[in-house]
């Protein structure tokens, strides 16, 4: 059941839903402000917005015509200070609820707009309609534009729903597009069409009069006119299927200068959960480096790139689950320093592992700062000590944050 209340936004939640106490209970209202009184359709915990009373006067108009509806996006509304001042206290709650007093840099903005969309797609009378879902809701919109993704991706969408759109069933699927240096990379899964000769023949069409770099449908290759690559310092990568890269150019390269900084003169660095070397690569300019990354697809890709690129030290990369099998006290003593990046679930058990060896420098990085926290907390309690904690706006009008943290013995 659901009614019309009015209620006085108090604060912002974690994930930038404006926050009113009800009762005692908390009530969340997606697109409000702290001081703000507003009209919303309260269901449970949960609120609609219907009308703002009284406005905040940090309160901004939305640059794309799909906020409020599509869910990608959740702070448009807020001006710029209150935005930075919330990013910083994603951050700074997170370690005060580890027990941690940690002096938070100002937000990093390196700019740049995202260079990989994960997209729903369903059939639509049109053909195919393309987006994001509303947040909390299976409704799909269709987008056309966005300001936080390169415009290259959204130009494509039209064409490329008129070429895909007869390998979509009514369940839908999803598509992801990675733009690289060579052109987009593109992948459909969830199509339960078969790809006879003449549906390959005519994809591969499509795909070259697009000037697609690939074109893979679940895990077939369709074609492949030029290798999909990234450049990570000196090496550029062929990029296996779906496999992880960071959001941002931008974003990656700062993060790599910040990362080669805190390691300094080290000469021998182990790069945990490394992926496909984005900060491998860069380190390996001046350090010997170990790699260690669960995805094999990753690991092979970074070889691979390591042979071809000249100027760098030794590159060793080994497949290794760090969940199950976190390198050893006597494996990391062999390290001048440690660089890791997990995913969001964080590293607590290879943390434990650091907090008992004599690495001098660790530098974590996190796009969680919750499971950040917790492993820094354990970092700390082994003797570490801060040095300092920098968020980093990747992910720009979410509620996601990117966090480099850097540790000292």
């Amino acid at each position: 059941m659901s009614d019309e209340r009015e209620l006085r936004i108090v604060r912002l939640g974690a994930q930038g839903d404006g926050v009113a106490d009800r009762e005692g209970h908390p009530v969340f209202v997606p697109f409000t402000l702290p001081g703000e009184h507003v009209l919303a359709d309260v269901s449970g915990e949960r609120g609609r917005l219907v009308r703002i009373l009284e406005p905040s006067a940090e309160r901004v108009e939305p640059i794309c015509r799909h906020f409020g509806t599509c869910g990608g996006c959740s702070v448009q509304h807020m001006s710029l200070a209150a935005y930075r001042a919330w990013k910083g206290e994603l951050v700074s709650s997170a370690f005060r609820a580890r027990g941690i007093d940690a002096d938070i840099a100002d937000l990093v903005e390196p700019g740049g707009r995202r260079r990989r969309a994960a997209f729903s797609v369903e059939r639509a009378e049109a053909g195919l309609a393309i987006g994001f879902h509303e947040a909390q809701s299976h409704v799909l919109v269709a987008i056309t534009e966005c300001p936080v993704l390169e415009p290259k991706i959204v130009s494509m969408l039209p064409q490329l729903g008129a070429l895909l759109a007869p390998l979509v069933s009514k369940r839908g699927a999803r598509l992801t597009i990675t733009a690289t240096n060579s052109g987009l990379d593109v992948l459909l899964d969830g199509t339960e069409r078969r790809l006879t000769p003449d549906v390959r023949s005519r994809l591969a069409a499509g795909a070259s009069d697009l000037k697609l770099a690939r074109l893979t449908v679940s895990n077939d290759v369709v074609v492949e006119t030029l290798p999909p690559f990234l450049s990570f310092g000196a090496a550029d990568v062929v990029l296996p299927p779906d496999v992880f890269v960071q959001a941002v150019a931008e974003a990656e390269a700062e993060m790599a200068r910040r990362i080669t900084a805190a390691v300094g003169k080290a000469k021998t660095v182990a790069d945990l959960f490394c992926g496909m070397g984005a900060f491998t690569f860069p380190l390996a300019a001046r350090a010997r480096i170990s790699a260690f990354d669960g995805d094999k697809d990753a690991i092979e890709a970074l070889v691979a790139a390591s042979k071809k690129t000249s100027g760098l030290k030794p590159v060793a990369a080994r497949v290794r689950d760090l969940f199950r099998e976190p390198l050893s006290p006597l494996e990391l003593n062999e390290h001048d320093a440690v660089v890791f990046d997990p995913p969001r679930a964080g590293a607590e058990a290879q943390a434990q592992r650091l907090a008992k060896s004599k690495v001098k420098t660790v530098v974590a990085v996190s796009c969680n700062p919750a499971t950040l926290a917790r492993d820094a907390r354990v970092l700390i309690d082994g003797g570490y000590k801060i040095e300092s904690v920098t968020p980093i706006d990747q992910f720009v009008y979410s509620a996601h944050v990117e966090v480099i943290a850097v540790f000292r013995r």
